[in-house]
């Protein structure tokens, strides 16, 4: 299918590692986001034990969550960077028992190849990389030797970026999808993510909202990831932990205009709003 053609509700398999998928398109799928770190800007320090983590991660699932992304290093702005040793000791005892207790996909939130590879043999299905494969580039080779499924972001820092905000994504992500490509990742195995709030003003990522379905010009399914960040609370002026209406409302907003994953805080509250506009979607 040519770029220009692409149909974000079209139904296409997203191919994950263990042989698995999931079926992209017809409706909204949600993301549910655990950080087993100490700093994370909403919810640092709430699941560093296992079984809370755990835990935690199945209250989403039962909430209509049908990946849970695991995370163990903070990327919010100024965070202090760990090892790739601490790292692999906050997620993988959690990825191991998740694995064990749930038919629900893993998504490890790393840029790491390593940790990436001991994740995926843990039991995830799924890289999600912040750095859209261009901080450690031997992560793709991971993700095409595992058939890992991969969640390729934009993100604009530590680099000088385009004042065009759209043109900004699509040459990173370009980029992103090269060096995909030359490690032998499938197209099917690929979904983009714009990276709101990722070294981007308050007024940047609302004109990336207001473009958004210029982004399919790429030709791939697209992930909305916007739970609870800052420049929701410039809009609304609400704090970190008051931001979940305006996440759903960004959830609503991009689901109409073809977003397809939606990495999210609140599962109860983003489920009922896609509910609402899949329905309008099926009915157009």
């Amino acid at each position: 299918m040519g770029k220009d053609a692409f149909n974000p509700f079209k139904p296409r398999d997203w191919q994950l590692a263990h042989g698995r998928h999931i079926t992209l398109g017809p409706k909204g799928i949600l993301m549910g986001i655990l950080n087993v770190t100490p700093d994370s800007f909403s919810d640092g320090g709430k699941l560093r034990n296992v079984d809370v983590a755990v835990f935690a991660a199945l209250q989403m699932v039962e909430e209509g969550a049908a990946i849970v992304d695991v995370g163990g290093e903070s990327t919010k702005p100024g965070a202090v960077p760990i090892s790739a040793e601490e790292e692999q000791a906050r997620i993988l005892p959690v990825i191991e028992a998740l694995s064990e207790k749930t038919d629900a996909f893993i998504s490890i939130d790393t840029y790491r190849a390593e940790t990436a590879k001991m994740a995926i043999e843990a039991g995830a299905h799924i890289i999600n990389d912040v750095w859209g494969f261009q901080k450690e580039q031997a992560i793709a080779k991971v993700a095409s030797d595992t058939g890992a499924g991969c969640c390729l972001m934009h993100s604009g820092r530590e680099r000088d970026r385009d004042r065009d905000v759209i043109k900004d994504q699509i040459d990173y992500l370009s980029k992103s999808l090269e060096i995909a490509k030359s490690a032998g990742v499938k197209d099917e195995a690929i979904v983009l993510d714009p990276g709101f709030g990722f070294a981007k003003e308050p007024e940047e990522n609302v004109e990336l909202l207001a473009n958004f379905e210029r982004l399919f010009e790429l030709g791939f399914p697209l992930l909305t990831g916007t739970s609870r960040k800052r420049f929701l609370g410039a809009v609304t002026g609400r704090e970190v932990g008051e931001r979940d209406v305006a996440t759903a409302a960004t959830s609503v907003l991009t689901r109409m205009k073809g977003s397809t994953v939606f990495r999210v805080h609140d599962i109860g509250a983003n489920k009922d709003a896609l509910a609402i506009a899949d329905a309008v979607i099926a009915a157009c």
